[in-house]
């Protein structure tokens, strides 16, 4: 298999290749986590993947059919009602165990953040959603330069399972208590249960990927992803190139509707950010024109599988304004067949867009 054929199976694996019925919520539950610190564009991730309109999504979220949350590694996700409280369970001790250490260096150890958890949970309690902003005045946390109390306090309560998303005021977002967003389940999983359920998730929804690959978009060691692997390889298909071994699921029929794919994608789209390594998606010439070293990724134009430009949006009073910037020379009657994928962006927002 070449780095083409891969390219061509994550568009496959991930939902993209046309336009299907599923759910905002079945869609991230096929994903495993979406990416989410970007609000905005993780809509649209979830969009881009089926047929749901922003206002859906939205819906979705509001409702607590997705919730948005920290967990794998520590940013925000996307993750299906269904799926949170097994995947806090195997990630949520991991990714506290990162910011320990900054937790105290600002003062708080385990018995002060389980006094604020006491005192958050009176606050929201009777579904009572509040933004960040209001539980800090209540907790009488006062906003400082450098100080990360507010970001140490709530993180900590998502991983404890006690917060999540609530409902959006406005444009600001909320804070809700999760077990009367999602009722809590009755049947756990052991460690390496969820373990080897979080990678047949990744795998089927990411694959072709490599041991790597998971160990970054998971967030556990190499290790622990060889022993997940391990549990569930007779599962998976595999091949191996460039002397990597790379897994994906069995389920890959939908490869052969490739013809003419093009796709205008979120900033911090999984195509991209899910993989340790990005070669079979970009060249590595453009990669800086994506994505910057510490993080940052733009929205992207992706033609077969392979990212060919970068893309932005400015919300107008009527309409909203697209700008292209293609990585190589594209003439006139190729970008004009190009910008015929926009109209799933424009079905998604309701709204008239103007490419300039």
């Amino acid at each position: 298999m070449t780095h083409q054929e891969i390219a061509n199976y994550r568009l496959a694996s991930q939902n993209l290749l046309k336009t299907n019925s599923k759910s905002p919520q079945e869609i991230v539950q096929h994903l495993g986590a979406v990416q989410a610190q970007d609000y905005a564009m993780a809509k649209w991730a979830v969009g881009s993947r089926g047929g749901a309109t922003e206002k859906e999504v939205e819906e979705a979220v509001n409702s607590g059919k997705i919730i948005r949350t920290h967990i794998l590694r520590p940013t925000w996700h996307f993750v299906s009602a269904d799926d949170i409280y097994w995947m806090l369970d195997i990630s949520g001790p991991k990714v506290k165990s990162l910011f320990a250490s900054m937790a105290r260096q600002h003062g708080y150890d385990e018995r002060k953040l389980n006094q604020v958890n006491s005192d958050i949970e009176k606050l929201l309690s009777g579904n009572n959603h509040l933004t960040r902003d209001e539980i800090m005045q209540e907790l009488n946390i006062k906003k400082s330069s450098g100080d990360l109390s507010p970001v140490i306090v709530m993180m900590n309560a998502e991983l404890d399972g006690l917060v999540c998303n609530g409902k959006m005021k406005g444009k600001k977002i909320t804070y809700a208590l999760l077990e009367e967003r999602v009722p809590k389940s009755k049947t756990t999983l052991t460690k390496e249960e969820a373990l080897a359920k979080l990678a047949k998730r990744y795998f089927e929804s990411h694959g072709p990927a490599t041991l790597l690959d998971f160990s970054w978009w998971s967030g556990f060691s190499p290790t622990s992803a060889k022993r997940a692997i391990n549990l569930i390889e007779s599962e998976l298909n595999s091949f191996g190139i460039d002397n990597q071994k790379y897994w994906f699921g069995t389920d890959v029929s939908e490869v052969d509707n490739l013809r003419g794919s093009v796709h205008f994608l979120p900033a911090f789209d999984e195509i991209l950010i899910s993989y340790k390594n990005r070669e079979a998606s970009i060249l590595l010439e453009h990669q800086t024109k994506a994505f910057t070293n510490n993080g940052i990724f733009k929205p992207i134009i992706v033609e077969n599988g392979k990212v060919i430009g970068a893309w932005k949006r400015t919300f107008k009073k009527d309409h909203v304004k697209i700008e292209t910037q293609f990585f190589s020379s594209i003439d006139k009657s190729k970008k004009s067949i190009l910008f015929e994928a926009i109209k799933p962006f424009e079905d998604y927002l309701e709204t008239k867009i103007i490419i300039e």
